[in-house]
């Protein structure tokens, strides 16, 4: 039997870092449902002090999720809110293959606040190790 599955990445900011990784990704933040946020804490199943605003539509503080519309049966990534921030090499990261010109993509990633860690080669194989602009690390290959 086969399970779906999302990402959960711990983040200080969940919905910056889920705009960052849907541009990054060609992906798309999920849309909030604004209507249904309101009756939830309407109905005192959830405070005020659990939602925010965000780019000008309300939200739920705790996080926010990315999907790729293209291909809905791809795992979403989910962007939960922790108190603490990362201290250590993640156990887990993404690799973001884009073929090619790694380089130019890694570029365009430094200018929107990624930071290039090293670089990697094995055999023919060829990757740039990066962290996001939280410090998550991945790849571009």
């Amino acid at each position: 039997m086969g399970y779906e599955f999302q990402v959960t990445v711990d983040s200080a900011r969940p919905h910056d870092q889920a705009k960052w990784w849907a541009q990054t990704l060609g992906w798309r933040v999920e849309p909030s449902d604004e209507d249904f946020i309101r009756g939830v804490v309407a109905a005192g199943h959830a405070r005020e002090e659990d939602t925010e605003v965000y780019d000008g539509v309300l939200v739920w503080k705790v996080g926010a999720a990315i999907s790729d519309p293209d291909h809905p049966d791809r795992p979403r990534v989910l962007f939960q809110l922790v108190p603490e921030t990362k201290s250590v090499k993640n156990r887990l990261h993404l690799d973001v293959r884009v073929g090619e010109d790694k380089q130019a993509v890694a570029d365009g990633l430094v200018a929107r606040g990624a930071t290039v860690l090293h670089h990697g080669e094995q055999g023919p194989f060829r990757w740039i190790t990066m962290a996001d602009p939280e410090g998550n690390e991945f790849c571009v290959s």
